[in-house]
């Protein structure tokens, strides 16, 4: 793969992981369903689960070839790109609704996590340790999601089926062929999705080592703008269609799991503690968590976000990237 451009080596392995993502997430709530488990649980694990699931093979293959920052920074700017460019270009395009119940746990669990990570990284390192301590408060804050969602469990089962469900069962003589051709497919999403996390983690470190920058920078740019396309495609078109509520539940709590479940995912599967840069520590980790903040307020403001406010988002994420390529490489 040497004679090959990283860039194409990078575009590559992206697409193999978005592809792989994609039909993992569609066989596995498919799989789930041929064998009756509830909507609720599908839509909030599977569901949930699998639309990081880019950000998750990305980091544990970065991480297991000692390119922590690179993981470190994809989930540092996948959130950015999530919170600033995804839900303020939704929001430019028709006026953004809320729903309470996202105030009261995903956006509070979304700030609690980005300063969560802001600590652990002040002594410079990410450790196994921290990383359990991430994925049980990934566990807890499911918890609380599943008790939560029991007060609407009739309106999640109906939001679930309409989503992700709405092709009817085979009969039942037909049903054992439907779960063995899902579970292959699910093998096969697998397979692609490991091998494009390979391929797009060699060339994103080529590209970094072809520009000059670190693997930090090219994991907040290119890599977090690459893994977070699939949010970014579906909540834009979603929005263009006026079907917006679980697009956007998704993404606030897609930016929850990121930090707590793929990436403390990613601290465990690490062979040793994952350094975290002084740029990380002082900018980007800081800028992630100012981001969860000050979406609170503006959430807040009539439970809504309204054009000119999407409009401020995307010109935020603008020069956050402008900054960052202007002054790190």
């Amino acid at each position: 793969m040497s004679s090959i451009s990283p860039a194409w080596v990078f575009l590559g392995g992206l697409a193999l992981v978005v592809l792989g993502a994609e039909l993992l997430l569609k066989s596995a709530t498919r799989i789930a369903n041929l064998l009756h488990i509830s909507p609720i649980v599908i839509g909030l694990t599977v569901v949930a689960i699998g639309t990081s699931l880019p950000e998750l093979a990305v980091g544990i293959t970065a991480a297991t070839e000692g390119k922590g920052a690179l993981a470190v920074g994809n989930v540092a700017g996948a959130n950015i790109m999530v919170l600033l460019l995804v839900l303020g270009l939704s929001a430019a395009i028709a006026p953004l609704p809320i729903h309470p119940h996202s105030l009261r746990l995903e956006v509070p669990a979304m700030i609690g996590a980005a300063l969560a990570l802001l600590i652990m990284s002040i002594d410079g390192q990410l450790t196994r340790t921290e990383g359990a301590l991430l994925v049980l408060a990934a566990g807890f804050y499911t918890a609380l999601i599943v008790q939560s969602s029991r007060r609407d469990r009739r309106a999640v089962a109906a939001e679930f089926i309409h989503e992700f469900a709405n092709t009817p069962l085979p009969p039942q003589t037909q049903r054992r062929q439907s779960f063995i051709g899902h579970t292959v497919l699910l093998a096969l999403a697998i397979a692609l999705t490991i091998v494009g996390a390979d391929w797009l983690v060699a060339g994103a470190s080529a590209l970094a080592q072809a520009f000059g920058v670190s693997d930090a920078v090219i994991g907040l740019s290119i890599v977090a703008l690459g893994t977070s396309s699939p949010e970014l495609i579906t909540t834009v078109v979603a929005t263009l269609r006026g079907d917006r509520d679980v697009a956007i539940g998704n993404l606030l709590g897609s930016g929850v799991y990121n930090i707590l479940a793929i990436l403390g995912a990613v601290m465990l599967a690490a062979p040793q503690p994952i350094d975290v840069s002084r740029e990380l520590l002082l900018i980007d980790l800081p800028v992630a968590a100012a981001v969860a903040l000050v979406c609170l307020p503006v959430l807040r403001s009539g439970h809504r976000i309204s054009r000119l406010e999407g409009l401020g988002f995307v010109m935020a994420y603008l020069a956050y990237m402008g900054l960052l390529l202007l002054t790190r490489t």
